[in-house]
């Protein structure tokens, strides 16, 4: 293993602890603010191993195996990191730490499409540097070469995890 291979994690998680301090001066409740946060992260890696998971079978050597399994959760918690970063970098654009609260159709377009490109992106990388491949039966987007199905993923489960925080606290954010 590679050095290198840590610096896209150390920048993520160094950009996710300034938005986070940034987002927590900004929120009233910090208490509720850091429960949100927290929910986000714990939903957003449930969702995304479930995910990995059930896609399993649409990857080359995909299998069941505890060593497999490992490896999604891994992906998973990374998957989580990209959902808080998504969150977080909203949160200072729109200035608002609540602004899934207020949600409108313009914020959830902006969150699918970034989610998307973000996931587009990911995947060309991945299957250009040999991390996974994809099974025949993994549905393909012509003309991006990547799959449907990782791509779907990051379109609906960051704003899936995020609606799924809110409910879970709608009682407690008062902003």
């Amino acid at each position: 293993m590679k050095p290198i291979i840590f610096l896209l994690p150390i920048i993520a998680l160094t950009l996710g602890a300034i938005l986070y301090v940034l987002s927590l001066k900004a929120a009233t409740e910090k208490k509720v603010f850091k429960r949100f946060i927290f929910n986000v992260g714990i939903i957003a890696f449930v969702l995304n191993l479930v995910w990995e998971l059930i896609q399993t079978p649409l990857y080359k050597d995909g299998s069941y195996s505890i060593s497999h399994i490992t490896f999604c959760a891994l992906g998973s918690v990374a998957d989580s990191i990209m959902v808080l970063l998504l969150y977080l970098v909203l949160a200072l654009i729109f200035r608002n730490p609540f602004w899934v609260q207020h949600v409108k159709w313009q914020m959830i377009t902006l969150v699918i499409l970034t989610g998307g490109i973000g996931a587009i992106l990911s995947e060309r990388r991945h299957i250009s540097i040999g991390s996974w491949a994809y099974a025949d039966s993994m549905p393909i987007i012509p003309f991006l070469n990547v799959g449907l199905s990782p791509v779907l993923q990051f379109m609906i489960l960051p704003l899936s995890t995020y609606l799924l925080s809110l409910k879970m606290m709608r009682k407690k954010i008062n902003t």
